[in-house]
């Protein structure tokens, strides 16, 4: 990615540094269980993740109870039902940001109405907004203006609306937001995640960019984001895809979990500064496989140099001479003194 952005201190990281962010998404994956809860912040930790992130919410401030089903869960029970089963407790957010930070993962979580923004402040260093909030820019601004870095998913928005609420959290004197590229698909076909757009994202608004990527696929989406510049990678994670819940199924396991991070962080390294420049593993071929000019027969002193007597060879582990540059500048010279054949030729064989 080419936009220049200013990098963003969570805690003991940084979002923008070159070195990807990457947020284990525990979401509403606990189950209702405390014990899993935790597990899964140990899921996030051993896989070498920067961050875990829940969500907090309650089903009488994100639907009315007469909303009906959801056609795309499959699940003959009202949304209203299903999202007050996935509540996460209140009283948890403690032990889990306290868990966290013993594990060394940065804790936050995405807050669905100004109530939950409130009650994560003394937790978390971090917000997000989920795509379906991003619009809602009376929750937008309330986060913003606790003057804490904000990531926003963009799921389900065109570049308008993306800007729209850019403007909204800019007005409020809050500078840290971070956008992510994100298919609002559960799981998201490969095709659909777009990742490009997160450069389009990032060159448009001179703000960190990443992806949240919704697809069951543990490495494809990851590594192409990485591959382009991502700033923040953040994927569903699950103790087990067999568990009930409507997150569950596209959600990588503990395995794959570590195997995402692995390959991140191998394409950083392969992506590397972008300076070009003598590597120190090139060295040693740098000087036996370059070309440098040798006699091939014996010269004697005062013979004129003609391609029948040098020529460009590889050094090997023989003395260098002058490089290949130099060949048209020797012909024509004479010997300053007599070369036995495959020797290197220097300045002061030169007459």
């Amino acid at each position: 990615m080419s936009a220049k952005t200013r990098a963003i201190r969570i805690g003991n990281r940084t979002i923008g540094s070159g070195r990807c962010f990457i947020i284990a998404e525990a979401g509403s994956n606990h189950n209702g269980s405390l014990d899993k809860a935790l597990a899964l912040i140990d899921v996030a930790a051993d896989a070498g993740c920067d961050a875990v992130k829940f969500q907090l919410f309650t089903a009488d401030k994100l639907y009315p109870r007469s909303a009906g089903q959801s056609d795309y869960l499959g699940v003959e029970k009202p949304i209203y039902e299903i999202i007050e089963e996935m509540e996460l407790p209140v009283e948890w957010l403690e032990t889990l940001a306290e868990h966290s930070r013993h594990r060394d993962l940065v804790f936050f979580a995405a807050p669905f109405d100004e109530q939950a923004a409130d009650l994560l402040e003394a937790h978390v260093d971090l917000y997000k907004i989920a795509s379906y909030e991003m619009t809602h820019l009376p929750l937008l601004r309330h986060v913003a203006r606790k003057g804490k870095p904000v990531i926003m998913s963009t799921g389900t928005a065109n570049l308008a609306e993306v800007s729209a609420s850019v403007a909204a959290f800019r007005e409020t004197g809050n500078e840290d937001l971070i956008l992510m590229q994100c298919t609002a698909k559960y799981p998201a076909p490969l095709d659909s995640l777009n990742v490009r757009a997160m450069v389009t994202l990032k060159e448009r608004f001179s703000l960190p960019t990443g992806l949240s990527d919704h697809s069951r696929d543990p490495v494809a989406g990851p590594v192409t984001a990485a591959a382009l510049g991502a700033d923040v990678l953040e994927k569903h994670i699950t103790l087990s895809n067999r568990l009930p819940g409507p997150d569950h199924a596209f959600a990588v396991e503990p395995g794959e979990l570590a195997k995402l991070v692995r390959r991140v962080r191998q394409v950083e390294a392969a992506a590397g500064t972008g300076v070009k420049e003598v590597l120190p593993d090139e060295e040693e071929l740098r000087s036996f496989s370059r070309r440098a000019l040798f006699s091939t027969r014996s010269i004697a002193e005062g013979e004129t140099f003609t391609p029948d007597n040098i020529a460009a060879l590889r050094t090997g582990k023989l003395r260098r001479g002058l490089g290949p540059e130099h060949y048209e500048q020797v012909l024509g010279r004479r010997a300053a003194r007599r070369l036995p054949p495959e020797t290197p030729i220097t300045e002061d064989d030169l007459e």
